[in-house]
């Protein structure tokens, strides 16, 4: 299992690394400039956070829209790889009403392989000024918390999830697990192409 860290600059990108590390799994961070040639042997892939607004700045997130046009795999964003995601296919992100920082409640509404065992309500861990402001028709959302309506995204026929949230910080409640299920989906995913 094979699993690549896109670094999009975040200060939590070895975060990422490390669990799936810890987890088993091969890995490592690639720049987002990466050919997309050069991955095409991953079974999944992590967009990280990133210090990059959204809104006039995409053009420092590299290569990731070719990830995720042509890539063959699943693909977490988090937090500005999520935003990302959403734009992409035609949405919208910019600064949010009420930036989150710290610990914040989130609650799941759809059932999701992503959050697969977790409880309905736990603790996540926010950073960021901007947030998706119109998901595409392709998405659906799977999660909100009290200030910020769309914290997890799902394409609705492609392997394709982001997350508002960071997982990858030790202060996430059950971000090891969201990890966890994260490397099933690409295994079953890898599993499926064979």
């Amino acid at each position: 299992m094979k699993i690549f860290v896109v670094d999009n600059g975040s200060q939590w990108t070895h975060r990422e690394w490390r669990v799936l590390r810890d987890l088993g799994v091969e890995t490592r961070i690639i720049a987002n400039d990466t050919p997309l040639d050069e991955i095409r042997d991953a079974d999944g892939i992590v967009l990280s956070g990133g210090a990059a607004r959204i809104g006039w700045e995409s053009a420092k997130l590299g290569n990731i829209g070719e990830y995720i046009d042509k890539g063959n795999f699943p693909i977490l964003g988090i937090c500005v790889g999520h935003q990302f995601m959403a734009m992409h296919y035609g949405g919208s992100a910019g600064p949010a009403d009420t930036p989150e920082f710290g610990k914040m409640e989130v609650e799941i509404h759809k059932p999701s392989p992503l959050f697969k065992g977790l409880p309905k309500k736990f603790t996540a861990w926010e950073s960021h000024n901007d947030e998706i402001k119109n998901l595409p028709k392709e998405f659906e959302v799977l999660a909100s918390s009290p200030t910020c309506k769309i914290q997890a995204i799902h394409h609705r026929m492609k392997p394709l999830f982001g997350l508002q949230f960071h997982p990858e910080v030790e202060d996430c409640e059950y971000g090891e697990e969201i990890f966890r299920n994260f490397i099933e989906i690409c295994r079953d995913f890898t599993a499926k192409k064979k």
